[in-house]
């Protein structure tokens, strides 16, 4: 009894491992055929009624319409980026111009009905004094007939002026940048106290240690009792 129930025991083993066999040949064979299957649906792109093999358009690689297409988008992309930066770049530049406040600090308008033949007009342009001078007859001739070998800076009236009655200058001694007096001095010009800088009614220096010339502003005449300076 013993050798039969042993017996017995190792035919159930053997048919278990046999049917374990079977069983995993089954499902690699199915995989397999699965995958066989699969593989063929991918490869074939054909259709049961031809309609996709009739509207199908085949280009060869590199074909010349395509190559046109992609430059077209290529040159596009790229000009939008181009006028992005431009416009970037002018708002940029833009910030940082003057404002339309700072702008019109830049000019000033002056009514010279107010001034007096031999009187000298004091105005504030850029914050730095301006000396508006009405000249008579007299000073006109005077400053005409000076000897320019004489000056150090040598320059001729008619050339800082731009009608003989009316001198426009930056009332800043060229010496040390002080603020001369208008109507005084040895030459009844603009005299600078600091330094002891004559200048004569033309504003050019005639004695003392400034260097140059008084400067004269940009200046225009809008009408005959108006001017801008700047």
């Amino acid at each position: 009894d013993a050798s039969a129930s042993s017996e017995r025991g190792s035919m159930l083993a053997l048919r278990s491992g046999l049917r374990g066999v079977a069983l995993r040949h089954a499902a690699t064979r199915g995989m397999a055929v699965a995958a066989g299957g699969q593989k063929a649906v991918t490869e074939d792109y054909s259709s049961k009624d031809g309609l996709f093999e009739k509207d199908r358009i085949k280009r060869a690689p590199g074909d010349p319409d395509r190559r046109a297409f992609a430059y077209f988008m290529l040159g596009g992309a790229r000009f939008i980026y181009a006028s992005a930066a431009r416009l970037a770049l002018i708002k940029f530049i833009a910030s940082m111009s003057a404002s339309a406040d700072v702008l019109a600090l830049a000019n000033v308008e002056v009514d010279l009905t107010a001034v007096n033949p031999g009187t000298t007009l004091t105005v504030k342009w850029r914050g730095k004094p301006i000396f508006i001078r009405r000249r008579t007859e007299e000073e006109i001739a005077k400053e005409e007939a000076v000897n320019l070998s004489l000056l150090r800076d040598p320059e001729p009236d008619s050339a800082r002026v731009i009608k003989p009655e009316w001198s426009v200058l930056l009332g800043i001694c060229t010496h040390l940048g002080c603020v001369p007096i208008a109507n005084a001095g040895e030459y009844n010009g603009y005299f600078c106290p600091c330094h002891g800088s004559h200048y004569d009614g033309s504003g050019r220096i005639r004695k003392g240690p400034a260097p140059l010339n008084m400067d004269v502003p940009p200046y225009k005449f809008m009408s005959d009792d108006m001017i801008v300076i700047g």
